[in-house]
């Protein structure tokens, strides 16, 4: 089961059962397909795959942006916005999804969802991509980091959920990092908190929304309530003389124009990786991400990281290593469960 542990105990009755199995299956035909753990292989290995893509993408992220400079964040997301709907008509026409698309539009119910979830990502694009470009990248990637605390809060507040100890002691840990944070920086971490809650929201909005709308259609409709506002906020700018779209040259004009596919392909990545993987899994990836805009911010950008900076990225970190192992360790009490479901029920 991708990156969950093997359970420790295994009962007589199923190291019999085991055993028994190959005995008891009909001999394979020649040239048959071998059946079962060699498909699931390539499954994972795919979804794996894609996940390394998708997370991979967006932890890059920050060097895109960067290359688009002197464009502002206002003017970014609002390409991203207008070029993502573009890309995103082509693919639905070459994959002839429009009767998805126009049943997601005759569902109140799903339309308000998705254009609540447009709002959210608006919101967290557009201070993500103000964070990168006035140099606090560090903190647009601690947003990241924080994130998987407030969907463990947003359990507990409104899906009435009970927390473990380790989740508890994860909490926790992770209020006192936010204090240690707020006293490096002088001040409330306003970028990392604000990414943290829009992109919990957001992902809240969207698992609910989930088995009733692919990845694609999704983001259409997303694209589609932003992208008035969106094109008005370009046409504003070009009538201000601040707009570069048309300014810089060819190939920032190219650039400008890539966000679509830029913003498209990752959630693509990401659909499919959530299709073939487990929940731990995409758990355990989705650290990467923050990891690589962390390193970015070091390395590239030439952040300053004073010593109570990393103190309090040490204790998120710990933080996230409690909820790793929580998640880890019920990962590992299902497997078992449903392993002693099934030697209960029998062949």
């Amino acid at each position: 089961m991708g990156c969950v542990p093997t359970p420790d105990g295994v009962t007589p009755a199923s190291a019999a059962a085991t055993a028994a199995a190959p005995r008891s299956a009909a001999p394979q035909a020649p040239g048959a397909t071998p059946p079962g753990p060699k498909a699931v292989d390539k499954e994972t290995t795919a979804g794996i795959l894609f996940g390394v893509g998708a997370y991979g993408l967006w932890g890059l992220l920050p060097l895109y942006f960067f290359a688009l400079m002197p464009a502002g964040a206002v003017e970014i997301v609002a390409n991203r916005v207008v070029w993502s709907l573009v890309f995103c008509a082509l693919l639905i026409t070459a994959t002839r999804a429009w009767p998805a698309l126009a049943a997601a539009f005759r569902d109140r119910k799903l339309f308000g969802s998705l254009a609540l979830a447009a709002a959210l990502i608006a919101a967290n694009w557009l201070t993500y991509t103000y964070g990168v470009t006035t140099g606090q990248a560090v903190e647009a990637a601690l947003g990241y980091f924080i994130n998987p605390l407030v969907s463990v809060l947003l359990g507990v507040f409104v899906l009435k959920e009970r927390l473990r100890p380790l989740q508890w002691a994860a909490v926790g840990t992770g209020f006192v990092a936010v204090g240690v944070l707020t006293y490096s920086y002088g001040k409330l971490p306003w970028i990392a908190l604000t990414l943290a809650v829009t992109f919990g929201l957001y992902g809240f909005v969207k698992k609910r929304v989930g088995p009733r709308v692919d990845a694609v259609t999704s983001l259409s409709v997303e694209t589609m309530v932003l992208a008035p506002f969106a094109a008005a906020t370009m046409a504003v700018l070009a009538m201000n003389g601040t707009a570069t779209l048309t300014t810089q040259g060819t190939g920032h004009f190219w650039l400008l124009v890539a966000s679509g596919v830029i913003t498209a392909v990752p959630l693509l990545f990401f659909g499919a990786a959530a299709r073939r993987l487990p929940m731990t899994t995409i758990g355990l990836l989705q650290y990467m991400a923050p990891l690589l805009q962390f390193v970015v911010a070091l390395l590239v950008f030439r952040e300053a990281m004073p010593l109570e900076r990393w103190i309090g990225f040490g204790v998120v970190w710990l933080a996230l290593l409690l909820l790793t192992l929580d998640m880890l360790r019920a990962a590992r009490k299902n497997s078992a469960a449903r392993r002693a479901a099934a030697v209960t029920r029998g062949p």
